[in-house]
């Protein structure tokens, strides 16, 4: 059969033919540019947007953390330090006695002598028989997690011993308080045997156990990284701690008065200034109540004469206007429930109308949680104090030390030491008009210009520790020289 002949082609079409393949060449030869030039692209375009969003999220969460109740944007966990492996020498288990800040101290020279000793620690039991009787075990308070993880490269914190100890607990645990002030050489040559007699050692008592000076640096180093890094309070406590001083920050400075004036404190010291004779018996009764306060005899007027006594409410409030605080300043109180409440505030209010405490500024929705924990109740008191414009204590307690250690330790922030037997003697001088208001404010700022918290020498008192400046009060083996100019080539 034969083949059809060829339809005819219309005029121009080998122009139209190469017109669409050109089309279709160019269309994927910029295709083709296009993805290879869109990794470059994101290379030049996105790290610098990417850069910014890092740094205000970063800058963000700082602020978030330290300032307000908000969850922060969080990075990444930091990678955990090596594990230190070494060879137990034993198991060490304590009981840390008094208020959080006497806990604190001692929970940081336990793991400074667990260290040096090669002993696993267990989390340390917190005191639940003194005044406070606080039942808040280490958990409650501290970050235990964080608390491990964080030193798992000096020494070894478990929660609990090991069941093949059971028995030995049940027939009572080798006790004893070790002896106050000592060094390394001590637990060295006669803490150590006995853990390696039997194995296990409890100490009932830590308070104040470790020297203050004379320790080698790295033990002086360790116990500040034990308390300003690996003792970090629960989240909760934080978050609220942060609310507190959002709160306070929203009106500029503030400054935190750490008055020292509860019952406890002035029936354990026996000063009973400005009581009324009701309130000195009772306050004399409490003190008899406790067998474990030794002194009962106390002649109160000598002890403050002697700058033994906390300032009454209404000397400090003296005080801070001799030392040209105005009335407008923003004061929180940190303490707990002020022996004689409002009424013996009244002066210290008048002064300064702005004195505000914790149960003021939240409310009872998110105190409650820490009601009737007197420690947790404290260490929302300690974050507001570390972060105050200005930190003065009444007394120098545990809690006015550690918090002007932690001060000094994060930059040498302002903190006002009052020397109270200087004062009291002023006070004296001005309250019965021999001494004008000018003279008395003059001295006062004397007296104190050289006590707010600047590089200085920790003073040591051989054979006398107890009048010796506290290390936790001036942790100078932890400062750089750099920030100690002061002290004329102190070498760390």
């Amino acid at each position: 059969m034969a083949k059809s002949p060829p339809l005819p082609r219309p005029p121009g079409w080998r122009c139209s033919v190469r017109w669409w393949l050109a089309r279709v060449g160019t269309s994927v030869l910029v295709w083709t540019v296009f993805m290879q030039l869109a990794p470059i692209a994101e290379v030049w375009r996105f790290p610098r947007s990417d850069a910014r969003w890092r740094s205000a999220s970063a800058c963000n969460a700082t602020n978030l953390s330290l300032l307000s109740d908000e969850t922060p944007l969080r990075e990444s966990p930091p990678a955990l330090p090596p594990r230190r492996v070494y060879k137990s020498n034993g198991y060490l288990q304590v009981s840390c006695n008094g208020g959080l800040n006497q806990m604190r101290a001692a929970i940081c020279d336990m793991v400074t002598i667990s260290r040096y000793l090669n002993l696993t620690l267990l989390i340390p039991e917190l005191d639940k028989t003194s005044f406070w009787a606080d039942p808040s075990d280490f958990g409650d308070i501290f970050n235990v997690q964080h608390f491990i993880d964080s030193l798992r490269d000096e020494v070894k914190i478990i929660k609990s011993l090991p069941k093949k100890f059971s028995k030995k607990v049940q027939q009572g645990l080798f006790s004893m308080p070790p002896v106050s002030w000592s060094n390394e050489k001590y637990y060295l040559k006669q803490i150590l045997p006995l853990i390696q007699k039997h194995k296990i050692i409890y100490f009932n008592k830590t308070d104040a156990r470790l020297a203050n000076n004379g320790l080698p640096i790295w033990l002086q180093k360790l116990r500040c990284r034990v308390n300003y890094q690996a003792l970090r309070f629960t989240p909760k406590i934080e978050a609220l701690g942060n609310k507190l001083v959002s709160i306070l920050r929203k009106t500029g400075s503030f400054v935190v008065l750490h008055l020292r004036y509860e019952m406890d404190m002035l029936a354990f010291s026996g000063c009973t200034h400005g009581c009324s004779d009701k309130e000195a018996e009772e306050l004399t009764r409490m003190r008899y109540a406790y067998p474990w306060w030794k002194e009962k005899e106390i002649v109160s007027e000598k002890k403050r004469l002697e700058g033994l006594c906390p300032l009454t409410p209404e000397e400090t409030a003296l005080v801070l206007q001799a030392l040209g605080f105005e009335r407008n300043t923003l004061i929180y109180i940190a303490s707990g429930e002020i022996y004689g409440g409002e009424r013996r505030l009244a002066a210290l209010r008048a002064a300064y109308p702005k004195l505000v405490r914790k149960e003021m500024l939240l409310s009872p929705d998110e105190l409650r949680p820490f009601q009737n924990h007197s420690t947790q109740m404290a260490a929302l008191d300690y974050l507001v104090s570390i972060a105050s414009d200005v930190f003065i204590p009444s007394y120098d307690g545990n809690m006015a030390k550690v918090v002007e250690g932690h001060r000094r330790y994060t930059g040498f922030r302002k903190t006002i030491v009052l020397d109270r037997r200087e004062l009291v003697e002023l006070l004296d001088l001005y309250q019965t008009g021999e001494l004008s208001w000018e003279q008395f404010s003059d001295a006062v700022q004397e007296v104190h210009k050289n006590q707010m918290g600047q590089p200085v020498r920790r003073k040591v008192i051989p054979d006398r520790p107890k009048e010796e400046d506290y290390f936790y009060a001036n942790p100078q083996e932890c400062l750089s020289p750099q920030r100690m100019p002061q002290l004329g080539g102190f070498e760390i």
